[in-house]
């Protein structure tokens, strides 16, 4: 065959669908800011049930539960014939509550085979693999993923690739796509094959595309169907392309992973002789037809979509019902108010601590606080973010103490003490030693394995803490630097964190501001289970920053000019929820005034009997439910659960989300909302220019979505969005993610094991649905001056409610407008 041709500069059209293909694609964080990302936000401007119909032409996914587990719940008695009518009516299709009732019954419309348009791999698969046993398909991933961990690893391999050339360019001076490959043609006339490509890859891809033959309506579908086919990889890169357009730059390394995985297409298509030029010439020409496919498939899925609105109505009834039964009369004037975060585990110790003492009244809030903060430890260069994903870093917090010289020995100390391990580390790892390493020093390390494994420990170093002794970090304490500098514009940003919280004046005599983190052991997606809205990490640093904030006697100054006036009675203290272990650490109390000391304890013993409550209701989830009665054995068992490295479910994270609540917690304090809600305090009163509402609806509301969709994704097509089974993951790069044993595609999302208990998921794959009181006008200008949110809610990606303040009566959210909800029959069992 001939060189393939190429012009010296594509074509805009091409440059146009490639950035198109390269959209579709969400990003996956690193392992060690693993927050939840929602895998199908390049789609959002696409109604869910067509854009379910494209992944499904292009990849073969699906967006609902197959058939037979809407069978399961409508056996269970867990959706009934009135869910299943209003959802017929609400998607507004052909599809008819008979044809719903047809699919339960099993009468009728078996389970769909899923179908996709076919890549070239897939078509050599009906031939000879390159090795018996292995298919193409799998053989290209496998080959793609390793030079890809290779390449972007920085962490975790002694020897780098050179960094000062693409991935593409890499690639092909590696040329990795001769290795293990028995081509045809032989391995000269493959070598000469990758020299004729441009070294370009937005070239390289164009050229590619012609000689493929593919008709240029097609493109965007196949490029966007390649990416799919190695979405693991393709989702990092599109993580370095939002952090990099977040500092204002960008990333084109996508383009590259996209060069090389249509580089073995045409490879293995030029090397093919399977049935001569006529099968290739149809195979090319099906890609014209990719949207007919979407369209079919998507008719077909229907009856899946009026299945999945019935499950969804069989969850918000109760919720509507209950709304209507508030009480606007709750007692608020309290000796504590606390605010937690709007994570769904914070509904049940909020709950919990409620029932404990009228004295607290808790509120809902964004857990990073509102602090727009990067953190960076003493004697560190190392920098994390400490917010939402969606949101680049505006100040850098770091840590001090009162004596400026106890730092600079600090640093001193530490950085020696890090500068040795770093070099020990180096020697451990090097080829020539390791074996007589692990011989010599293996007795050596069985101490520090016995003391790891004990169920007491507290948890496993941060790495914040690494060569630091605990006096030193008991003595640390991390402060945004303008609260001495410069008070004034310390105070701006506390104004903005207190009025979006709804907590401008009122204030108690002690006010907690309670962030979370998780604790578990030999868990690479741990960061997964602690706090998203700090960006993958414990809300530690937020919760003590904006307390040190709000205690500045010269911030409470500045603020009395901007209409906040907080008391000299009012303290703030800062604690952490372990939401593996339910306990509640508070911070810094020693600062606090003698007046407080003794409110601070009554405090933590109130908090000890809310963890306690909150032990006892998650016990069964956890399978300790027989130890209910045996408060403290539950809670030892739990820290051994939090401390033992077998453990592959500490706890269950997010797992059952399915509303966000925002309203004032009087609206909801009478309802038990089994740790499935976001609950996030708001008072449209006291918000006349929308800009809380707005600020909600942008933010919060959207990293509630993120979360939501992941769980789903991960629940509905484990395989493609979700990182399989936990016991087999090896970390790739140091950070970048996990292998599912040791290759394939980079897998992303969550492990069977935060969704599964191994008899029945904990995790049921429903919308998001948002409940919010507030005038109707004021969301719907929220929702048309914001195109995100637009599109979110007018795709039904979010299930959108408004609660009217007056009545209680809530409205949902319609292309045709706003229309009353009355719930139908109250579920006793929901699905959990």
């Amino acid at each position: 065959m001939n060189a393939v041709a190429h012009p010296d500069t594509p074509a805009t059209s091409t440059v146009r669908k490639i950035d198109s293909a390269c959209d579709r694609i969400a990003p996956t964080w690193p392992l060690d800011q693993f927050i939840a990302v929602n895998p199908y936000w390049g789609w959002r401007s696409m109604p869910a049930a067509e854009a379910a119909g494209v992944l499904g032409a292009l990849t073969g996914t699906t967006l609902t539960m197959p058939r037979s587990w809407y069978r399961e719940q409508w056996a269970a008695g867990r959706f009934t014939n009135d869910h299943l009518e209003a959802a017929a009516a609400a998607v507004g299709s052909a599809t008819s509550a008979d044809d719903a009732r047809a699919v339960l019954l099993g009468r009728e419309h078996p389970e769909p085979v899923r179908s996709r348009m076919a890549l070239v791999t897939d078509v050599c698969d009906v031939g000879d693999g390159p090795r018996p046993g292995q298919t193409w398909t799998d053989h290209v991933t496998h080959e793609i993923s390793q030079h890809c961990g290779a390449y972007f690893d920085e962490w975790q391999a002694s020897w780098h690739q050179d960094g000062s050339v693409d991935l593409f360019a890499q690639w092909r001076f590696q040329q990795s796509v001769l290795r293990g490959v028995a081509w045809q043609r032989g391995r000269s006339w493959a070598r000469g094959q990758l020299a004729t490509l441009p070294a370009e890859p937005t070239r390289a891809i164009e050229a590619m595309l012609r000689d493929l033959n593919i008709p240029e309506a097609g493109y965007e579908a196949y490029l966007t169907a390649l990416l799919g086919s190695v979405n693991g990889w393709a989702a990092w890169c599109s993580y370095r392309r939002w952090q990099a357009r977040l500092g204002g730059g960008d990333d084109r390394e996508m383009v590259g992973l996209l060069a090389i995985r249509l580089a073995w297409e045409w490879m293995l298509h030029r090397d093919s002789d399977l049935e001569g030029p006529s099968l290739w010439d149809e195979w090319a020409k099906s890609w014209l037809g990719a949207e007919r496919l979407a369209a079919s498939i998507a008719a077909e899925q229907r009856v899946d979509w009026v299945l999945q609105n019935a499950v969804e109505r069989s969850y918000q009834d109760p919720i509507i019902s209950a709304l209507k039964e508030s009480d606007s009369n709750t007692q608020e004037i309290s000796a504590v108010q606390a605010v937690f975060c709007i994570d769904v585990r914070s509904e049940v110790i909020r709950r919990a601590l409620e029932s404990v003492t009228p004295e607290i009244h808790t509120r809902g809030f964004a857990g990073f606080f509102g602090l727009p903060i990067s953190y960076t430890p003493v004697a560190s260069s190392l920098t994390r973010p400490q917010l939402p994903g969606l949101l680049a870093p505006a100040m850098n917090v770091t840590e001090t103490t009162p004596n400026l010289s106890d730092v600079n020995a600090m640093v001193d100390r530490r950085s020696r003490k890090l500068d040795v391990g770093q070099r020990w580390s180096r020697f451990r790892s090097t080829p020539a030693s390791v074996f007589s390493f692990v011989e010599s020093m293996g007795l050596f390390y069985g101490p520090k394995l016995v003391k790891d494994s004990l169920p007491d420990r507290a948890g496993a170093p941060k790495w914040e803490h690494e060569g630091l002794s605990a006096k030193s970090r008991d003595g640390l304490r991390p402060q945004l630097g303008m609260v001495s500098d410069d008070p004034a514009a310390a105070a701006a940003v506390a104004n903005g964190v207190l009025r979006a919280m709804g907590l401008s004046d009122g204030f108690a005599p002690l006010v907690l501001v309670c962030g979370h983190g998780s604790q578990s052991a030999n868990n690479p997606q741990a960061a997964g289970l602690e706090c998203g809205a700090c960006g993958g990490q414990t809300g530690e640093v937020n919760a003590r920053v904006l307390a040190d904030l709000l205690n500045s006697t010269a911030v409470r100054g500045h603020l009395t000019p901007l209409g906040i006036e907080i008391p000299p009675g009012t303290w703030f203290i800062a604690g952490l929820h372990n939401t593996t272990t339910d306990e509640v650490q508070l911070f810094d109390t020693e600062l606090a005034p003698d007046s407080h000391q003794t409110p601070i304890v009554e405090l933590q013993g109130w908090l000890a009997e809310a963890g306690k409550h909150t032990r006892t209701e998650r016990a069964s989830s956890l399978g300790l439910g027989h130890l209910k009665q045996q408060p403290e054995l539950l809670r030892r068992t739990v820290l051994e659960r939090a401390n033992d490295w077998s453990q592959v479910r500490p706890e269950w994270g997010l797992a059952g989300n399915a509303s966000f609540v925002v309203a004032p917690r009087w609206r909801t304090r009478h309802m038990n909302l089994a740790g499935r809600s976001f609950l996030h305090d708001y008072d449209w009163r006291a918000d006349p220019d929308l800009a809380t509402l707005t600020l909600i609806m942008t933010a919060p509301m959207i990293v509630a979505n993120w979360i939501n969709m992941q769980y789903h994704a991960s629940t509905v097509d484990n395989r493609r969005y979700g990182s399989g089974n936990k016991v087999l993951h090896n970390v790739v790069g140091g950070r970048l993610g996990v292998f599912e044993g040791n290759g394939g595609d980079l897998r992303i999302g969550l492990a069977m094991q935060s969704l599964h208990d191994g008899q029945a998921l904990r995790h049921i794959p429903l919308r998001l649905s948002v409940f919010i009181e507030a005038p109707r006008n004021g969301i719907d200008a929220v929702i048309s001056q914001h195109d995100v949110v637009g599109d979110l809610v007018s795709n039904g990606w979010i299930l959108l409610f408004r609660i009217e303040p007056t009545t209680g009566v809530v409205e949902q959210w319609t292309p045709e407008g706003w229309f009353a909800r009355e719930p139908h029959v109250t579920i006793c069992e929901q699905p959990r």
